[in-house]
């Protein structure tokens, strides 16, 4: 039987239709052959790149490192007020796109790397976010990560992104907006239904991982602090600890199916109320005509099918 389910807080729909679906194992996808030509962004090669913001040492040489992104989708130049006539409103691509090198293995991908190492890619990721949020005219700096072809990266060396913006991404918008209706944090309420549901992946005294009840991705996983935080800056050393622990169990399960995915950052931009939280979206099934011509989703993958993947039973 077929099902259709409602996003907790936002007015989104998802139509599970499990019986178009496969065993986890026949999901996974084929390994891509590399072409053979130069990194940008392996060790020796950093001349390559635009200069370097930052690095994380590691014995005389770095391990992680960070500069600007050389095909940058926006850019600090010629910011001006938004244009508008009639239909048509148009500004500049003002922000700041950057590369955050995860690792300077280049065949390592971060499915591979320690949970240490998780670590401290979250803390770059607050050193970052800090930074950019303190630019002029820049209001938020949106975290996300490409991993395979079907997510849309162009280059194999492990790598992070960072857009920082003028403006709130629509997405967070509407998640603060839909969050303001309810009298408490609707999140912690979710977190606290959905820590004794059959949908729950990964739990400690901190940090709750989950397949959300309407998800839209194919073995989508939210991963959530237990305590009302609103900025990954907030967490403190353990909740940090047990956040990269959860990401790395469900990115390992994910090497299994060898999946593209993306994940991401959600927190509350400056004087809102947001609980910060990351989702990672595995690219297994593409949307068509359906999906594009109504905005509604198909999902062939029950989320207590999901949980149950990445829960190994």
């Amino acid at each position: 039987m077929g099902l259709i389910r409602k996003d907790y807080i936002l007015d989104r729909w998802i139509y599970y239709a499990s019986s178009r679906g496969k065993r986890p194992k026949e999901f996974k996808t084929a390994t891509l052959k590399e072409e053979s030509k130069i990194c940008f962004f392996c060790p020796g090669n950093e001349h390559l790149t635009p200069p370097e913001i930052g690095r994380v040492e590691y014995k005389g040489s770095w391990k992680m490192r960070w500069f600007l992104n050389k095909f940058p989708a926006v850019e600090q130049k010629n910011h001006s007020n938004p244009k508008s006539k009639k239909f048509l409103s148009e500004s500049p691509n003002y922000g700041v796109h950057e590369i955050i090198v995860e690792t300077n293995h280049h065949k390592s991908q971060l499915w591979d790397l320690p949970v240490k190492d998780y670590i401290g890619l979250l803390e770059v990721y607050k050193i970052r976010i800090n930074a950019l949020g303190r630019q002029k005219m820049i209001k938020y700096a949106e975290i996300f990560k490409n991993h395979g072809k079907d997510a849309g990266t162009s280059l194999l060396h492990s790598h992070s992104q960072v857009m920082a913006l003028t403006q709130i991404p629509k997405l967070i918008s509407e998640e603060i907006s839909a969050a303001k209706k309810h009298k408490k944090c609707p999140y912690c309420e979710i977190i606290k239904l959905e820590s004794k549901s059959k949908r729950k992946i990964f739990e400690t005294k901190n940090v709750l991982a989950f397949a959300p009840f309407a998800s839209r991705f194919n073995y989508e996983a939210w991963i959530f602090p237990k305590q009302h935080k609103k900025t990954l800056g907030e967490l403190n050393d353990e909740e940090l600890k047990d956040f990269a622990a959860a990401m790395k169990k469900i990115l390992f399960k994910l090497k299994k199916l060898n999946a593209s995915y993306n994940f991401y950052l959600h927190y509350s931009p400056q004087k809102e109320n947001l609980h910060f939280h990351i989702e990672i979206a595995p690219r297994i099934a593409t949307w068509g005509g359906f999906e594009l011509s109504t905005d509604f989703i198909i999902n062939s993958v029950m989320p207590e099918d999901a949980a149950r993947f990445y829960r190994g039973r």
